[in-house]
């Protein structure tokens, strides 16, 4: 592992420029690293030459003065987002071998400014899932091993889990993510790494292969929160192309970043602090609110109270958009098509879908068909975004007193591979304190505070106003620079 992989985003673009280093150096280190961490399985795809080629590219522009924001910066792309000439899966068998003819909004933005791809990330299939088990392509391990002796495999998060396994173990200095109920700032917490999901309509979703439609959300994953401001500035944006991108301007983060936060009162939701809480997560949450009480900020304790039904809402929505958006997997137009001997149009259908989808997938296509059914649509879905609505009216009643929130990210440290597999609903509870923002489509993001006994990454999140990104990643700032966490994983792979 070279000295440059150990760089952040930051660091990477800066001695690029300054001319410490050639891009073509920073693009074969982190090359190095992917084919030498294969054992993690966090990529789908490698595309080496994709990132030497954009390298090279930078170091020519660098000698003629024709620099773009992220010159020199190899990123990893999640297999979510459809990538030109490269195959695109979405972590599923329905879409193995499609080669998209065109680029999504958010990666031909990170190419724009000058990024290049290390390759295509591993993800749960598409994007359903917490801890990366469901991909078709085999699950992602996480870097990070329980001290103690215990060297069971453990989850890296999901869906993202690829995302955030690369970068904790320096496969990539940053990523793609995407966020419907939590799988940006989950897995962030999980790894010892930062990520934020923007406000929604922030980042187009067009080429992003959907899940739930009013959720999905793309975000970037770094090591930082400066990363995070500099990529989050590279993706966001107004597309026509998506009827819901903001059309509004993009916001220089990382200039605004600022640890002073005198004059901002953060909100302490008591619906977060359940009884039986984890011990370590609940230490944690108070060491969090004296670091930003010690950068000058109030507390206020705050009410959110459907928070209590945001995971079944959830878990209603998000099944029944997926359950239509994923209709279009029918073995007509592109993707598997399974057309078993004397097999009329019907036939084909099922065997299609029998043979493509995950059973996680399946699953929730079979939910979210039964909840907009005749005769249960206004029983499930209308009471469902009925309840979304009073969940968005208390995080706005909430910023009437305090300028954003202070929560755990997860219930606990990362877990075994396998460990709640067969327990859907034990793996759908991972998601308890990140669903709420989700539903709300406001900017959230997971910044890690410490580790746990077992020497395992705990994160903390911070939940902002519809907009407001600037006061989330300032207030991470803060934490970051009191929590200092500079833990890594060991290199066993």
């Amino acid at each position: 592992m070279t000295e440059l992989t150990n760089l952040t985003v930051a660091e990477i673009r800066d001695g690029f420029r300054a001319g410490d280093f050639s891009a073509r150096e920073v693009a074969e280190g982190f090359n190095a690293n992917v084919a030498a961490a294969k054992a993690l399985n966090a990529f789908i795809v490698e595309t080496p030459e994709k990132a030497l080629q954009a390298a090279d590219a930078a170091d020519k522009a660098r000698a003629s003065g024709d620099l773009k924001p992220l010159s020199g910066v190899p990123i990893g792309m999640k297999d979510l987002f459809c990538t030109a000439g490269v195959q695109s899966t979405a972590a599923s068998h329905m879409l193995e071998g499609f080669v998209p003819t065109y680029e999504s909004t958010v990666s031909q933005k990170l190419w724009d400014a000058g990024a290049g791809m290390l390759g295509k990330l591993n993800l749960d299939q598409f994007a359903m899932g917490s801890s990366n088990e469901t991909s078709y392509f085999g699950n992602v391990i996480s870097p990070w091993k329980r001290g103690g002796g215990d060297n069971a495999a453990l989850a890296p998060g999901g869906s993202s889990g690829g995302s955030s396994a690369a970068i904790s173990a320096r496969l990539c200095p940053a990523a793609t993510g995407t966020d419907t109920g939590g799988s940006i700032r989950q897995p962030a917490a999980f790894t010892g790494i930062s990520g934020i999901k923007p406000t929604y309509g922030r980042c187009s979703r067009w080429g992003i292969v959907a899940f739930a439609s009013s959720l999905d959300q793309a975000g970037p994953m770094a090591r930082t929160v400066r990363d995070n401001a500099i990529l989050l500035e590279a993706m966001s944006g107004f597309d026509p192309k998506d009827a819901t991108s903001l059309d509004l301007p993009v916001p220089n983060w990382e200039a605004g970043l600022s640890s002073d936060l005198r004059g901002k009162k953060v909100g302490i939701p008591k619906e977060y602090r359940p009884d039986g809480l984890n011990a370590e997560i609940a230490a944690l949450w108070d060491k969090g609110i004296d670091w930003l009480k010690d950068a000058g900020a109030e507390m206020v304790e705050v009410s959110l109270p459907h928070t209590q039904y945001a995971l079944p809402t959830y878990y209603i929505i998000a099944p029944a958009e997926a359950s239509s958006n994923l209709a279009r997997y029918d073995g007509v137009r592109y993707g598997l098509r399974d057309l078993p001997d004397g097999a009329n149009l019907q036939d084909m259908y099922a065997a299609t879908r029998a043979a493509g989808f995950g059973p996680e997938v399946k699953r929730r296509i079979m939910i979210g068909t039964y909840v907009l059914s005749a005769g249960f649509y206004d029983a499930y879905y209308t009471q469902a975004q009925k309840v979304r609505a009073l969940i968005a009216r208390d995080f706005a009643q909430a910023f009437e007193t305090c300028d954003l929130l202070l929560t755990p990210t997860a219930p606990s440290a990362a877990f075994a591979l396998g460990e709640k597999q067969a327990d859907p609903l034990a793996m759908y509870l991972n998601d308890v304190f990140t669903v709420p923002a989700s539903l709300a489509g406001l900017p959230a993001m997971s910044v890690p505070g410490g580790l746990d006994a077992a020497g395992l990454p705990l994160g903390l999140q911070l939940i902002g106003r519809a907009l407001d990104e600037q006061s989330v990643l300032n207030a991470g700032l803060a934490i970051e620079e009191r929590a200092g966490f500079t833990a890594r994983p060991e290199q066993w792979w």
